[in-house]
């Protein structure tokens, strides 16, 4: 392989999604069929981030981006997980070998996959979209689908109460302010203000809020100030979709590669979204809020969040069906648009590559 193709898959591996645009992994190219990937995590000042598993997904919807990548040079990839390392900075091997394969049917959607953050058609999926998308993510894993009025609805109510802990818990508030890029419409490492999915006077009113949680709690307790947010942000947008989709693996992750593959599968079940002509957004929280909920631990220092979110979880396995133990991976909601106005770029090539 030569540097030039390498330095080529690499570009398009670099439009992998990863949760608010951080981007939590770097290159290092040791050969031009060895490539070191650097990954990291956030879990220390993320509240999202939870034990870094958000993170290693990103790492995992990374390595499937770039196997994509390199397929449509006619290269196949293999990768381990290099040994020593904590999960905290895993470090990738991978190894590009010439094999002539076939393009990846997917590759030409790397670059055209984003986040749809507004309110979509409520087009309902054909069984073949379905199959398409169960197809996707592989045998390990399975999807639920929340498609009626009815079931939209529920998954809506869930995304108001979830909201309303996002954005009263002074955890969060540091996330928020850090990963906004106010006064853009596209941003290398952030979410550019224009993608957030609120109408101009919101956003002006959100920008001058943001600026202390003083200003935050105030509006929160006495103003009503998650009303407006709510409303675009979760509700609406749950009901105007064609579905929500729910990615549940066969069995309990309980190490980093089981973490990764889940990576591997969402970042299948997006690209197949963008080939059947549609758009995504995902709806981690509740997923995440969840994970602390079944392992016992704390979100915020405020009992009264603890407490939501424990309501919250129970309420999420009502709406699924589900036991407390039954682990999921990834919630979404799907449908067609017209394309996004604004979106998340990413860092340069040169700005991704290990020093």
């Amino acid at each position: 392989m030569s540097r030039e193709v390498l330095i080529r898959i690499l570009e398009l591996a670099r439009w992998a999604p990863s949760g608010d645009n951080q981007q939590p992994y770097r290159f290092e190219v040791l050969t031009d069929n060895h490539v070191a990937v650097h990954g990291y995590d956030t879990r220390q000042h993320v509240v999202y981030d939870f034990d870094g598993h958000a993170s290693h997904m990103a790492h995992g919807a990374l390595l499937e981006t770039l196997r994509i990548a390199a397929s449509k040079f006619g290269y196949a990839t293999s990768w381990t997980i290099r040994e020593g390392n904590q999960d905290e900075a895993p470090i990738y091997d991978v190894l590009l070998a010439a094999e002539n394969i076939a393009t990846d049917p997917l590759a030409e959607f790397i670059e055209a996959r984003c986040v749809q953050r507004r309110p979509m058609q409520r087009t309902p999926l054909s069984a073949e979209q379905k199959q398409a998308l169960i197809r996707s993510v592989g045998n390990g894993y399975t999807l639920q689908f929340f498609e009626s009025a009815t079931q939209r609805r529920a998954v809506a109510g869930l995304l108001w109460r979830n909201a309303k802990i996002r954005l009263t818990c002074p955890e969060a508030y540091p996330v928020h302010c850090e990963v906004i890029e106010w006064g853009t419409q596209f941003s290398k490492d952030k979410i550019p203000e224009g993608a957030v999915g609120v109408d101009a006077m919101t956003a002006k009113l959100m920008r001058w809020v943001m600026q202390s949680w003083d200003r935050v709690d105030f509006f929160n307790r006495y103003l009503f100030g998650t009303v407006a947010p709510r409303i675009q942000l979760d509700y609406l947008p749950a009901i105007c979709c064609a579905s929500h989709v729910l990615l549940k693996p066969a069995k309990k992750p309980d190490c980093l590669k089981d973490y990764v593959d889940a990576g591997v599968a969402m970042q299948r079940l997006w690209l197949t979204v963008s080939a059947l002509g549609m758009y995504l957004q995902p709806e981690m929280t509740p997923v995440i809020f969840r994970w602390y909920t079944q392992h016992g631990r704390d979100i915020s220092k405020l009992a009264s969040i603890n407490t939501a979110a424990t309501e919250l979880a129970q309420s999420f396995d009502t709406l699924t069906g589900e036991n407390a133990q039954r682990p999921f991976s990834f919630f979404c909601r799907v449908g067609y648009s017209s394309p996004p106005t604004s979106r998340s770029l990413r860092r340069d090539l040169a700005d991704l590559m290990w020093q």
